[in-house]
């Protein structure tokens, strides 16, 4: 036998034991190798991506939430249509007691309050405000010049004859010594001058307030003290005197929901009577408004007469 011989059946066994023979370029068979058929499986574009799809939604919703709450921390709780400035006061009547601040017309005073709550007057000493607990009447505290807090919240305080003091951002009530004065003025403060509300429970909230013309103020339900200069001294009369107001028959005038019912109105306290500043040993209040028939506050201590 010839070696090609040999060679062809070499190779016609050898493919006779892998199950497969083929035939080469030139005709001779040679070994070949039967092929498995795999089946492979067709996903869809939903199962391929599945994972993929449902992170990308977490992290939409994730940022409309987000978005949805830093929308409403940073935009304005309140607006102003007119940054307020007291007009003269009539003259006293004979005998009458002068009186500390200005008076405000009262502006609407519901519960009904959107965002942002419009205010005619700023800074507002009535209006709109929330009944809301925690968030209007709110607990008395210094807050610091980036605190969140506006007068839909303390507003509410005024009405039940709370003291409000406020103070611009760009005074030296925002800074270190200023805040440091604040928490003693609040550390001292006094219960209220006929129900004797403890001091903490509605008095004094100190807050920061851009939309106003001086550095500082003080606010009662219908009433404001601009000041020039920080006078704890005659923040104090302010509140003792106005803050809680009878009239002459012993009834309530101010606030309008007072914190005490009298007994009678023939038992009533008599109304306070307001000291001069230097009969009280007040310092003189530099930036304190005074009567003197200007729109704008003077540098004089004097209180503003009663309105007619």
């Amino acid at each position: 036998m010839s070696k090609e011989s040999r060679r062809a059946a070499r190779n016609a066994a050898r493919a006779g034991r892998e199950g497969t023979a083929s035939t080469g370029p030139s005709g001779s068979p040679r070994a070949g190798r039967r092929e498995r058929v795999r089946r492979i499986e067709q996903r869809s574009f939903l199962e391929r991506y599945r994972s993929l799809l449902l992170g990308a939604v977490v992290v939409a919703v994730a940022a409309v939430v987000i978005g949805l709450v830093v929308t409403q921390t940073t935009s304005a709780a309140y607006s102003c249509s007119i940054t307020w400035e007291p007009t003269p006061t009539a003259s006293p009547a004979a005998g009458a007691t002068p009186r500390l601040g200005y008076t405000q017309d009262v502006m609407v005073s519901t519960h009904d309050v959107v965002r942002p709550q419009n205010y005619t007057f700023c800074p507002p000493a009535s209006g709109k405000h929330l009944a809301v607990t925690g968030q209007g009447p709110i607990v008395p505290r210094l807050f610091r010049p980036d605190d969140s807090v506006s007068p839909i919240n303390w507003v509410h305080n005024l009405e039940h004859g709370g003291l409000v003091v406020l103070y611009r951002g760009d005074s030296p009530g925002a800074t270190a010594d200023g805040q440091q004065a604040f928490r003693t003025f609040f550390d001292t403060f006094p219960p209220s001058p006929i129900c004797k509300v403890p001091a903490g429970r509605l008095s004094p909230v100190i807050a920061r307030v851009d939309q106003m013309k001086w550095p500082y103020a003080a606010l009662v339900w219908g009433r404001v003290l601009p000041l020039e200069t920080w006078d704890p001294a005659l923040v104090l009369q302010f509140y003792a005197t106005e803050s809680e107001r009878l009239d002459e028959n012993g009834a309530f005038v101010t606030p309008p929901e007072p914190q005490c019912v009298l007994p009678s109105q023939s038992a009533a306290p008599s109304q306070p009577v307001a000291p001069s500043p230097s009969a009280s040993g007040a310092p003189a209040a530099s930036g304190s408004p005074a009567a003197s028939g200007s729109t704008a506050p003077s540098a004089s201590p004097e209180p503003s007469p009663a309105t007619s």
